[in-house]
């Protein structure tokens, strides 16, 4: 009796760590305070959530007044960060926008500099001339070109 009465005890202390053990892993799903994300519909994984400059910093109440003139300061400082930040970008942008727009105009230049003009003289012509041939046919101003 003693013997199984010894048995049922170690039994049941055997059955106590197992609990203890699974318990740890539940703890450390709690400790991940950033839910799990699944794969973006756009794709890309490598993405991550980026924080608005909103967010960063939350206002603290019922502090001193050194902390709060810290805090002020600190938080001028990111402003004046993130307000550097969009200007950068911002010019980097209207830089980029000019440049396009400067190779758009060159190269319309220099698609027209190297046409070879064939002035139709005879109006008869285009009433003779396929659809196809009809849509390559471009109207230009003569006076501005060079033709002999």
């Amino acid at each position: 009796m003693e013997a199984a009465a010894e048995s049922t005890t170690t039994a049941q202390k055997a059955k106590t760590p197992a609990r203890k053990a699974n318990t740890p892993k539940a703890e450390s799903s709690k400790v991940d305070a950033q839910p799990v994300r699944g794969k973006p519909k756009s794709g890309r994984v490598w993405k991550t959530n980026k924080d608005r400059f909103a967010t960063i910093k939350r206002s603290l109440r019922g502090k001193t007044s050194s902390q709060q003139l810290a805090f002020r300061d600190e938080i001028k400082q990111i402003k004046e960060l993130s307000q550097s930040i969009k200007d950068t970008r911002r010019r980097e942008n209207e830089e980029k926008r000019l440049r396009r727009e400067e190779n758009k105009r060159r190269r319309l230049e220099n698609e027209r500099k190297n046409e070879v003009v064939q002035i139709i003289k005879n109006p008869a012509k285009l009433k003779r001339m396929r659809k196809k041939q009809l849509r390559m046919i471009e109207k230009r101003d003569i006076s501005k070109l060079n033709v002999v």
